[in-house]
């Protein structure tokens, strides 16, 4: 592939190589180049002039001060190589921060990610983005509700962005891929490395219709301390945030907080009082999220503050209000048990307290119901409706 724009192979491989010195984060680095110029001064700089460097209001600290002084080319070298010849290969593509084509809503940002993996469609990053987040173990139907809203969202013309994990992540992936939409997996690993495992044909997938983006040099396996970062970058290339389930505490409300730093929108889904995956959700709608129930809500929203950006999604079709399903059971039985259920978790003992029916027709009754698809049970011994919606 060739060399990203408006760079030099000399002038690539310093920048690369101070992204990689120990101890240098993003800040740092944006605080040198703005200091020096580029990454060539950087390492051309005298002593003096390192230590008028200034870091948020402080100077370098001696970590950071030894490594620019005494950088360890012997480890940076086959880094850079491995880097480089990976930027060689099909689909690879690397974006520098002030360089033409790094994304304009990221490079906004206090630390943007000064260098920008990307393996995919490069031209992805770049177009307008929504930010879906949410637990890793959500119920069906916080997953049945990400994969509606990203179906919709993409068909609309948006591109769904979130990160490779379990549960939300996944499903709002899913959903922007089978509308034949555009989705973007920020990973908090490198390229290289897919984790988790298990979404390694989803990455695939979401490779050949979007782009897989990381900040994180080959060979970067999965840090408990990049996954935050992962998230600001998630929610700094979108035009907002949309969090399905979370509980009180949440990487996803992380997000949620990047989103507002960021001055980013942040939408919320609510649920059940009685959901623990419902409470991040309204502590953020407390705060002045956004509560929406259709991805209508999120179009005149972003339409509002966006215009003529966005008028392809104006003009798509929008979704209806989300309306009860009547139950296709036909038991008489059946229906009352569905009746008695309601729309929240319930156990077999309180539906049984409420019909009447013993605890074996109750169990029952419960079987064929999940059998059929109508509701689904959890670990915990709950129970809850499935398919509330018949679209978003």
């Amino acid at each position: 592939m060739p060399l990203p724009k408006d760079i030099s192979p000399a002038l690539l491989r310093q920048t690369l190589a101070l992204t990689y010195l120990p101890g240098l984060g993003a800040k740092t680095f944006h605080a040198l180049v703005h200091h020096f110029g580029n990454a060539a001064r950087v390492f051309d700089a005298d002593p003096d002039a390192l230590r008028t460097v200034q870091v948020g209001g402080h100077g370098l600290t001696t970590r950071q001060y030894d490594s620019l002084r005494n950088p360890p080319w012997e480890k940076l070298e086959p880094q850079l190589e491995q880097d480089l010849h990976w930027l060689e290969q099909e689909h690879n593509h690397l974006l520098i921060f002030g360089t033409d084509g790094y994304p304009e809503l990221l490079a906004q940002l206090a630390d943007p990610p000064p260098v920008l993996y990307i393996h995919g469609n490069l031209e992805e990053v770049s177009r307008l983005q929504l930010a879906i987040v949410g637990s890793r173990t959500p119920t069906g139907t916080g997953s049945e509700n990400a994969f509606r809203f990203a179906h919709s969202l993409a068909k609309a013309g948006l591109v769904i962005t979130s990160g490779l994990a379990h549960g939300i992540d996944a499903a709002a992936h899913e959903g922007a891929l089978q509308a034949g939409g555009r989705t973007i997996a920020v990973m908090g690993t490198a390229l290289d490395r897919v984790y988790p495992a298990a979404n390694k044909a989803l990455a695939h997938r979401i490779a050949e219709h979007g782009a897989l983006v990381s900040e994180f040099p080959l060979g970067t396996g999965p840090r408990a301390e990049n996954f935050p970062r992962r998230n600001r970058v998630i929610t700094g290339l979108s035009l907002g945030c949309l969090v399905v389930e979370a509980a009180q505490k949440s990487g996803s409300l992380i997000s949620a907080q990047h989103a507002l730093e960021q001055g980013r929108e942040v939408f919320a889904i609510p649920g059940s009082i009685h959901n623990p995956l419902a409470k991040g959700c309204h502590r953020l709608i407390r705060e002045g999220a956004k509560l929406v129930e259709t991805s209508a809500d999120i179009i005149a929203e972003l339409s509002a503050l966006i215009g003529s950006q966005i008028q392809a999604l104006q003009s798509a079709p929008s979704s209806s209000t989300p309306e009860t399903q009547a139950p296709t059971a036909q038991n008489p039985e059946h229906q009352q048990l569905l009746e008695a259920m309601g729309y929240d978790p319930v156990t077999a003992d309180t539906l049984a307290e409420r019909t009447q029916f013993s605890i074996e027709e109750v169990s029952s009754i419960l079987l064929i119901l999940e059998l059929e698809g109508q509701i689904e049970s959890n670990p915990a011994g709950y129970y809850l409706r499935t398919n509330l919606t018949e679209t978003v």
